[in-house]
This record gives C-alpha cells, structure tokens and sequence, in this order.
C-alpha cells in the first residue's frame, strides 16, 4: 500500500507511534486499525495481538517503523478479567454461538469451583478453539469448522500464573486471569466448566494488561478521534 501525503500534524503517526486503545464489544481488531488509518491518513498500521469481537479492552496498536516492535509486544504477559457461565456450553466456547447442552449445577459447591482453579495454573497444554484464526492445511481452521469438517488441533503449551475467582453469582463465575501469549480463554472457560463436569462457556471478557501496559491508560476510538482534531487544529494554528 503506497503512502499518500499526510496531514502535518500527523507525521508523528508516519515515523511511528504506539497507540493503546480500548477496543469497544463487537468491534474487530481489525476496524480498530482501520479507524487509525482513516484518522491518520497512514497506511502502515498494525495491531498486536487479536481480541475477539466479544471481547472489550487493551488493544496495542503500532504505526510507521513502530509495526517492527509488534512481535515484542504480541509475546508479553496478558491480564484479563471476565465471566464464565456454567451449566452449558456453545460450539465457539463464547456468545458468538448459541447455549446448548443445559445441565444443572446444583451439584458443585463454591468450593468445587474455587479448587477447580488449581488445575488451571501453572504450566499446562491447551487445545485451541476450532473456531480460531489458527491456520491448517493453510485455512483458518473456522472456515474448516463452519464447513462442518473435522478439525484436529495439537494441545498447546501455555502458562497461567493467576486464575483468581473475583465473584460467583451462580451460573455466572467472574474471574482474573495472568497469562502468556497464545492463550485462549474461550478454551479455558469450556475447559473449566468440562472440569467441573456441568459444561462452561466464556460470557465476558476484558483485556486489562499486556506487559506495563494498561487499559485505563488507553483511549477510546471516539476519545482517539477527539485527540487527532485537536492535534489538527494545533497545526493550523501555528500557520
């Protein structure tokens, strides 16, 4: 993509900028990006590290020579909060399908629920979704799996060095989570419902960390609109 002239005020954005912003519910990573580039006028802009259209929060976004910085960023510690419902699972482990397989929970405690927990910590292998990006046979393996075929996904390694239960309100199980790259929490929250033996899917989720970088320090794309024209408008009073 070639890059056409930019305002002025935006040549910061040209040379190369970090931005943290936080993605809104049902936005793509992808309209984040596409939003910094309308506003800059920069063609060169990337993100790091996907958050699914259900998901809220941090999104890292890197324009100009700053893109070169998105696989140290991709490989940092993420912080999530968010819920898992009990009692049912979904084909994508999230609301992105439909609730299915009712059970009761009846039968678990709290403390069932907060022990569960400890299996989860730690070094451990987790299958992806196969409703994921991750490609096979050269395919997003979720364009295999709405096609209806089989798809086999090799267990991967990962750490979680916290999964903190912050609240029950049965079904709804409110949760912390530490963890490194290539984690999937919509696989931990189905996990962890299979666990308890009553199904689980992932309801909510907020991304609140990536390495030192935090959510509340991140602007919202109309917060990241108002600071471009005000940017603007500087420039042209300076002529």
């Amino acid at each position: 993509m070639k890059q056409k002239p930019v305002h002025p005020a935006m040549t910061l954005f040209l040379q190369g900028e970090v931005i943290l912003m936080d993605k809104p519910l049902k936005w793509t990573s992808f309209d984040a990006v596409k939003k910094v580039r309308i506003l800059t006028g920069v063609s060169k802009v990337g993100h790091a590290g996907t958050l699914d259209p259900l998901a809220t929060g941090l999104l890292i976004i890197c324009t100009g020579s700053f893109t070169k910085k998105i696989n140290t960023y991709m490989g940092m510690e993420k912080e999530y909060t968010g819920s898992i419902t009990l009692g049912a699972t979904t084909p994508t482990y999230d609301l992105e399908s439909n609730p299915e397989n009712f059970t009761g929970i009846n039968n678990i405690s709290k403390e069932d629920i907060y022990n569960a927990t400890k299996d989860f910590t730690g070094d451990i292998l987790q299958t992806p979704p196969i409703h994921s990006a991750i490609k096979k046979e050269g395919k997003p393996v979720y364009l295999l799996a709405r096609k209806g075929k089989e798809v086999e996904l090799e267990p991967r390694k990962i750490t979680i060095s916290t999964f903190e239960i912050m609240n029950l309100d049965l079904p709804k199980v409110e949760f912390k989570v530490v963890c490194s790259t290539g984690t999937y929490i919509r696989s931990l929250a189905s996990d962890f419902g299979r666990a308890l033996g009553v199904g689980g899917y992932l309801s909510s989720l907020r991304r609140t960390r990536i390495g030192n970088f935090l959510v509340k320090d991140a602007l919202s794309p109309g917060q990241f609109e108002e600071k471009i024209v005000e940017m603007k408008n500087e420039e042209r009073h300076k002529m």
